[in-house]
């Protein structure tokens, strides 16, 4: 069996890993909280956060003359050790937890102070050198801490969520700029009507996606106001004058961000309307990714019963007994992801809900429910644009002939021969099979060259005398 050390705390003794950077009260969160199979290690921007808040802390403490420099100087290579990726497997504890993430603030406590201890020379456990709480948690508590680490992470992370997002629409663009001479039938309520490009199709699907990127990062920058110095509610008991302000300015220096103090700690240390903005961001994406990947299916459904208008890259055999058969199962793992996103929505709608008094204790599933949508819509974006829509064809040929033969282009005769001749153009089409084309002619209601002149495709794309 490996080795252990004995650690105590409020409740008594426990047996630690020796090797272990964590301590007592992360091997009582191991036992306690065995709920999602989540680990804090599965999001790394996490744990970093953790590291730079930590870090930023200790500094700020240093310089306010409150902690040893030598303590600080270890304090800070081991928080820039889990800056750099290290140690990740030193937070194994659930996502999920009771207690308002003081696990996690636990975890970084006392990952962070073994380390220095090693960098001081000394054995893990020996805490009267380099204390999870009274050095590495000092001019803190939970309440603070944990979730301006949460502001970070998000912050970080949604850097790498914006930039897949401005890959996908930089891809629909570029179809869409291939496709814009291909003419085919615009749809309402899955009916005929009127005539559009492809192009025009795809480039509407990069400019919604793109406004997202704005909407993302305006969510994103309420996580630079942050609460450190509150501690336990918002009225800085046990953090020193100045220590609020100080330290919001080094945790600027070292995200390289104009970060913020918040004006009313107590407010700040209760409220997470940032969460619930930056959540329905997230879902407003995910709608929107949704319904393209509907209209996707759609527009490729067939090939030779279904609209059949585009092509999807071909990603593997459709049907366990149907031969020939392939589905679209790129946009269908992407409408399950974005489904996922919404659902994370409503969680983190009722957990800020749940709040009371002067903290909101349901920060742990915020937080997993937030990052896990960031994750899977990362994922899910990146697997559109590689495996779909670069790849993505046009069946020219068929959609002008839907154009030639729809009974839509109808409406383009609405200015010259009037609404209620073109209802009865459409209804004898719909009747006999005839085209409209033809019936015009019959009816004498247009000449020949004046009805090719308005019914040619290009001249129904856009406004005209």
């Amino acid at each position: 069996m490996e080795p252990t050390r004995i650690e105590s705390d409020l409740l008594g003794d426990l047996e630690i890993p020796k090797s272990a950077y964590y301590g007592v009260q992360t091997q009582r969160a191991l036992a306690n909280f065995k709920i999602s199979n989540q680990k804090l290690s599965d999001y790394p921007e996490f744990v970093k956060g953790l590291a730079k808040v930590k870090w930023a802390a200790a500094k700020t403490n240093c310089e306010l003359q409150v902690l040893p420099l030598e303590i600080y100087t270890a304090i800070e290579k081991a928080c820039q050790e889990l800056i750099s990726g290290q140690w990740l497997a030193q937070f194994p504890i659930d996502m999920i937890q009771g207690g308002a993430g003081t696990s996690v603030n636990m975890n970084a406590n006392e990952v962070i102070a073994n380390r220095a201890l090693e960098l001081m020379g000394k054995d893990k456990g020996s805490y009267e050198f380099c204390s999870p709480n009274d050095h590495v948690n000092l001019s803190q508590s939970t309440n603070d801490a944990y979730p301006t680490a949460l502001k970070v992470a998000l912050f970080e992370m949604n850097k790498g969520l914006v930039l897949e997002l401005q890959q996908l629409v930089a891809a629909f663009r570029s179809r869409g700029q291939a496709f814009v001479h291909i003419v085919k039938m615009g749809r309402t309520q899955l009916q005929d009507a009127v005539p559009m490009t492809l192009g025009q199709e795809f480039e509407a699907f990069a400019f919604t996606l793109e406004k997202e990127v704005a909407s993302l990062n305006q969510a994103a920058q309420a996580f630079l106001e942050i609460n450190m110095g509150a501690t336990a509610i918002g009225t800085g008991l046990n953090a020193v004058p100045g220590y609020a302000e100080l330290c919001a300015q080094n945790l600027g220096v070292i995200l390289e961000e104009a970060v913020t103090s918040a004006p009313n700690l107590i407010e700040a240390t209760s409220d997470t309307s940032g969460l619930v903005a930056y959540s329905s961001a997230l879902k407003k994406l995910a709608i929107k990714l949704s319904k393209i990947c509907n209209d996707l299916r759609l527009l490729s459904s067939g090939p030779r019963a279904g609209l059949n208008e585009i092509n999807l890259p071909p990603m593997q055999p459709g049907s366990s007994i149907m031969p020939g058969k392939v589905n679209p199962v790129i946009p269908e793992v992407v409408n399950q992801v974005c489904f996922k996103v919404m659902g994370n929505d409503l969680t983190v709608t009722l957990a800020a809900e749940a709040g009371q008094l002067q903290l909101n204790v349901m920060e742990p599933v915020l937080s997993q429910a937030l990052m896990e949508s960031m994750t899977f819509l990362q994922n899910a974006m990146h697997t559109l644009n590689e495996k779909c829509v670069v790849g993505i064809t046009a069946n020219e040929k068929h959609t002008k002939d839907m154009v030639l033969h729809s009974i839509g282009i109808v409406t383009a005769l609405n200015p010259y021969i009037g609404y209620k001749a073109s209802t009865a153009i459409a209804k004898e089409a719909l009747v006999t099979g005839k085209g409209v084309y033809q019936l015009v002619l019959e009816r004498e209601l247009l000449t020949k060259e004046r009805l090719d002149e308005i019914l040619d495709p290009q001249n129904m794309l856009q406004p005209h005398n």
